[in-house]
């Protein structure tokens, strides 16, 4: 493995920690317990849902643009270093959000995560620029397992700071997670340098836009996505796939997203909440690095399937999961599955798009990946609703996860590569 690799596989270390502690582990706590003081709790989490919302709508519709705009002028590594500092900063500036500054909590929130998700656009299109074709998936693997190792010992130090403030002469434990956060911010900054140091893009397809001022290359951007637009049918097959992953990946998301509601509401206090986290974690990442493996053996797209008949019996399982030992079960067959179901995607894509527009189409990668994230939690949230039981919710998942081996088994990767000029 070369420099720009491993550069490239830091950052995922150090992003995955803003994912882990800012948007999974603690600062929903914080936000609701701490930032919300004084507001009824149904009202802190309608604020939380919406901040969310926002987040994901505005980065949702942003990321073809910024994909395009990347591309025109070869500046993806820049455009990435931008968004990464600029969310280190938001994140660490959580820092300052006392109890009661909801407002200044969900804003700085809102700004980290447009930064974050606008950076992980940027970092999937490098892949085809650090790693032969042959490479993608082990080293994508490598990113997402090592990312998953990164956020859980970060956030396993973290939770030891909220536990015993006292160790470290830190007054209590509001004082101690706001300097969880600073730290998170200081540990995405940190693994973002690596990779602006160390990766080498390759250049647009017409250098000359590189040398257009910044309303004009805005205006190129816009062109080049319209283009794209009327090309799809050029690109049949990786649109096919962008569906199934749509479909699979809205199962994948939510039960990351829904996970903690379905363990609270079986019993399960904030503690057990978090070791089920740092479970999925570490687990995490020898699962990634052997999905890597796997592809090797069987091919990419089978090892995605073999994760995804897991996700279905895991949606299964669901209905049997009553105590804290299921929960836990269920956790572990999680991390056997996410992680490798996630990077082989991302690298099976890869292989179907051209170099030189990299950044626009994992634009629209990630634009599945946001919307992936709202008819997930809607179905589970129905069906829970008009039957009392979450769990009925869970099995639902199951026909997100066979519509999207549907459509993965149909997909050509053959003429794939071949629309690409891989072949």
């Amino acid at each position: 493995m070369n420099r720009a690799e491993r550069a490239w596989i830091l950052y995922d270390v150090g992003n995955s920690a803003f994912a882990t502690t800012i948007m999974a582990a603690v600062l929903p706590v914080y936000f609701s317990r701490v930032a919300s003081e004084g507001l009824d709790p149904a009202m802190a989490t309608s604020n939380w849902g919406y901040a969310n919302t926002l987040a994901m709508a505005l980065t949702a519709f942003a990321a073809p643009v910024l994909g395009a705009f990347a591309d025109a002028g070869s500046g993806r590594k820049k455009l990435l270093g931008g968004f990464a500092f600029a969310g280190a900063l938001f994140t660490a500036a959580l820092f300052g959000a006392g109890p009661g500054d909801w407002v200044l909590a969900a804003a700085l929130y809102v700004l980290a995560r447009i930064a974050f998700a606008s950076s992980v656009v940027l970092y999937d299109s490098l892949l085809p620029h650090v790693a032969p074709p042959e490479d993608y998936d082990t080293v994508s693997s490598r990113g997402f397992a090592f990312g998953y190792l990164g956020g859980g010992i970060l956030l396993a130090l973290q939770v030891l700071v909220i536990s015993y403030p006292g160790w470290l002469g830190i007054p209590d434990t509001t004082w101690a997670t706001r300097i969880v956060f600073l730290t998170t911010g200081l540990w995405w900054a940190a693994f973002t340098v690596p990779i602006l140091r160390q990766v080498h893009e390759h250049g647009p397809a017409d250098p000359t836009v590189a040398t257009l001022g910044t309303f004009r290359r805005v205006a190129e951007a816009f062109r080049r996505l319209r283009r794209t637009f009327r090309e799809l049918r050029r690109y049949r097959e990786a649109f096919k796939f962008l569906v199934a992953f749509w479909l699979y990946n809205d199962g994948i998301g939510t039960i990351v997203v829904m996970a903690a509601a379905f363990g609270a509401e079986i019993g399960l206090d904030r503690t057990q909440l978090i070791l089920a986290i740092l479970l999925v974690q570490f687990l995490g990442f020898p699962f990634a690095i052997l999905f890597g493996r796997l592809a090797k053996r069987i091919g990419t797209r089978n090892a995605i399937l073999v994760g995804l008949v897991g996700y279905t019996i895991l949606c299964g399982f669901a209905w049997f999961v009553h105590t804290e030992r299921d929960f836990f079960l269920m956790a572990i067959g999680v991390s056997m599955f996410q992680g490798g179901c996630q990077a082989l995607s991302r690298s099976l894509f890869a292989s179907m798009i051209p170099l030189d527009r990299s950044s626009e189409f994992f634009g629209f990668y990630d634009v599945s990946s946001k919307f992936a994230s709202i008819i997930g939690p809607a179905l589970l949230a129905t069906v829970a609703r008009f039957t009392g039981e979450s769990r009925y919710g869970v099995i639902a998942l199951i026909l997100l996860f066979l519509g999207g081996i549907a459509v993965l088994t149909r997909v050509d990767l053959h003429k794939a590569r071949a629309e690409a000029g891989h072949q």
